[in-house]
């Protein structure tokens, strides 16, 4: 089990109001409603990146802004690609990674939060000693990253091992 952390204010913006305001008439939903359907977008928006695992049950809780992600990845690779979705949404500030690896053969990747004024070739630079190397973070990022141009501040990207 890994926690990660992420700035709550960064990401897509799949998520509405997660809370009623205490004055909200009766008929409004109830968080544990407005909870499940927050989980049930980031459920939907790991879908659209063609990300699976086998028994995927993501959940959000409102409260502490956490998703709690399990399931059992095919790979490594999968296995982060999956939290960083969860955790790259607007509105949650920590991943409960409970997700296993089918296949364990790779190295797990380390993470980086981007910093106004990133980019991918300055990213490589510190990371590989090379900028040009960008289109190996780029690469381990897809399909959450479309261009290599589109980061942003408070994203949280994976950084494979140099190799």
């Amino acid at each position: 089990m890994t926690l990660m952390s992420f700035i709550e204010e960064a990401g897509e913006k799949l998520l509405g109001a997660t809370r009623p305001s205490p004055a909200a008439p009766a008929a409004s939903p109830s968080v544990e409603q407005l909870d499940a359907t927050a989980g049930a977008a980031i459920a939907k928006y790991v879908a659209s990146q063609n990300l699976t695992a086998q028994d995927l049950a993501i959940t959000y809780d409102g409260a502490s802004k956490t998703v709690t992600v399990s399931g059992v990845a095919p790979d490594q690779a999968t296995k982060e690609k999956i939290a960083l979705c969860c955790g790259n949404v607007h509105s949650v500030a920590k991943v409960d990674d409970r997700l296993t690896v089918a296949q364990t053969a790779a190295p797990a990747s380390t993470f980086y939060e981007v910093k106004a004024g990133d980019t991918l070739s300055k990213i490589a630079k510190a990371v590989y000693g090379d900028a040009n190397a960008y289109p190996k973070i780029f690469e381990a990022n897809k399909p959450m990253l479309s261009d290599p141009n589109k980061i942003y501040p408070g994203q949280q990207l994976r950084i494979p091992p140099k190799g």
